[in-house]
């Protein structure tokens, strides 16, 4: 999915878990997976690595047909911008990036300057 969440899709999350410091990422990716647990780790399956899992609370019942929870994953590829800032998103971002600092439980995250044109961008437009 793309960062086009509603807060529907999230009512359940009790809490954001992040794998590593937000210092330095302009943005993340998010997406919802289906996992089999609501609280743990979730696997990862993607290029590039996890940076961030939503936990759901206990009121959260999976999927009558599959028996897994849709859970919100947050994520970076390896062409993304903190691992090649002068890469494809030195200026603008993937569809499914938000800013990480908007970012809450039961709250989708939003698009930034920060996020979607990069701090070479916000740093000119200042000038």
């Amino acid at each position: 999915m793309s960062s086009l969440l509603t807060e529907s899709d999230l009512i359940h999350e009790s809490d954001v878990v992040w794998l590593e410091p937000l210092d330095g990422l302009d943005y993340v990716r998010q997406a919802l997976d289906k996992t089999k647990r609501r609280n743990n780790r979730p696997p990862y399956a993607r290029d590039g690595r996890m940076v961030g899992y939503a936990r759901l609370d206990d009121s959260a019942e999976p999927d009558p047909d599959s028996g897994l929870y849709k859970r919100r994953v947050f994520y970076l590829l390896p062409h993304d911008r903190d691992s090649i800032p002068d890469g494809l998103y030195h200026e603008g971002a993937p569809g499914e990036a938000v800013d990480p600092r908007t970012i809450a439980p039961k709250k989708p995250g939003t698009k930034t300057d920060r996020s979607q044109r990069g701090p070479a961008a916000i740093a000119s437009a200042r000038l």
